[in-house]
């Protein structure tokens, strides 16, 4: 095993975690849109994520893909509303709000810790090299 393998792993880790940052972040600021560019309801967005055996023996983590949930759209009623149908109820999005502020909070958990062992092993391979000097 690389002594390097630490560092790559709490990177990929970290840049897996930046995904579902962006992910959860997208499906918050689309929370209300009605209408995209196909004419539907946003969908919300969820990072696929995978174990990779790096070429070193370590594992790793990586996004596998991003998936639309295939929840159905909530309707409200807004006779007001532009996209709003015939009886006056219009689709929105099957974004929880509250669902996504946790996916946010555990995102940047997972990103700090992965952070704190990057510099932790760093450090390490810092002290290793003095001690050969």
């Amino acid at each position: 095993m690389n002594v390097l393998s630490s560092l790559d792993t709490a990177a990929q880790a970290m840049s897996a975690e930046r995904v579902r940052v962006n992910t959860a972040s997208s499906n918050l600021a689309n929370a209300e849109t009605t209408r995209g560019p196909d004419g539907q309801p946003y969908r919300r967005l969820d990072p696929v994520f995978r174990s990779v055996e790096n070429d070193d023996g370590s594992v790793g983590v990586e996004v596998q893909e991003i998936v639309q949930d295939s929840t159905a759209p909530r309707p409200v009623y807004m006779p007001e509303h532009p996209d709003a149908d015939a009886g006056g109820f219009v689709l929105l999005p099957n974004v929880n709000p509250v669902h996504e502020v946790v996916n946010l909070m555990s995102a940047q958990r997972g990103y700090e810790v992965n952070a704190t062992a990057f510099e932790t092993s760093k450090a390490m391979i810092g002290r290793a090299l003095d001690i050969l000097r």
